[in-house]
């Protein structure tokens, strides 16, 4: 039987998570309800056969996958409203607000209510999210299938609930720290001689490779980093410059100093 979802709260990761799903396959248009305050946002997915609503109890009495992606402020009011529409023996809830646990969720919906937390990054857009899974009482098989789910949009990772604020770091904040990497490289690029519109499509292109040699050959980034330095050659003495100057301990300073502050965001300390 195919399963209906739900996506309550239909902003971007909720629209990009629904097109992929479509896009692979996973589910049918039809099979997938979107809901949003104000459905006038959602006129094209309308029109591509998704099913639009602003009834949140509706959307989720009719459906046996419910996906929460509103923004944290509005939880506990969307909690409240579907609560009496959740059936633990039918609905998996799946949550992607970002610092609220499982166990907060169950709080509102039941003890007996399957939770799991997923939290993608803002590549999910184009279909190349890292999202980082984690649950406290959902089966084998309900893992297994959200798994699949958040494969359409890019590639998953099973981790425990308390290293959550770790992989915002890694893997949402993560996508800035690269991007500014990939800026600075540009810059160089614009002072050795090229045009900066150049010099940005060759780094964004020698990053975006750099990277694909690691997931494609399974390498460890050492091993290409040998590849291409030779003995008294120009890589290396960059390479050797940035490291006198910080770029790997910056870089694990400001991962670590991200990490402490995703975990203070929801409490009085943030």
């Amino acid at each position: 039987m195919t399963k209906k979802i739900a996506i309550i709260g239909s902003g971007n990761i909720g629209l990009s998570l629904a097109k992929g799903l479509v896009k692979a396959d996973f589910a049918k248009a039809g099979d997938i309800t979107l809901t949003r305050r104000n459905t006038d946002h959602l006129t094209s997915f309308a029109q591509a056969g998704f099913v639009v609503s602003n009834d949140n109890k509706h959307a989720v009495t009719d459906a046996d996958v419910v996906i929460l992606a509103v923004l944290p402020q509005q939880l506990n009011t969307v909690l409240d409203e579907i609560n009496s529409s959740i059936n633990a023996a039918k609905h998996l809830v799946i949550s992607v607000i970002s610092g609220v646990s499982c166990a907060a969720v169950r709080e509102k919906l039941g003890s007996d209510v399957e939770v799991i937390r997923v939290m993608p990054n803002t590549a999910i857009a184009i279909g190349q999210s890292m999202t980082c899974m984690a649950s406290d009482n959902a089966s084998a098989e309900n893992i297994t299938e959200v798994t699949k789910m958040f494969e359409t949009v890019g590639s998953v990772v099973k981790i425990n609930e308390d290293l959550m604020t770790s992989a915002t770091a890694l893997c949402a904040c993560g996508i800035a720290f690269f991007l500014r990497a990939i800026r600075a490289a540009s810059q160089g690029g614009v002072e050795i001689g090229f045009h900066a519109d150049e010099a940005l499509k060759m780094a964004v292109q020698t990053a975006k490779g750099a990277a694909d040699l690691l997931l494609l050959h399974g390498t460890h980034p050492e091993s290409e980093i040998d590849k291409v330095t030779s003995p008294k050659g120009c890589t290396i003495a960059g390479l050797n410059e940035m490291e006198h100057n910080g770029f790997s301990s910056s870089l694990i300073k400001g991962i670590k100093l991200s990490a402490l502050k995703a975990g203070n965001l929801y409490t009085k300390e943030g």
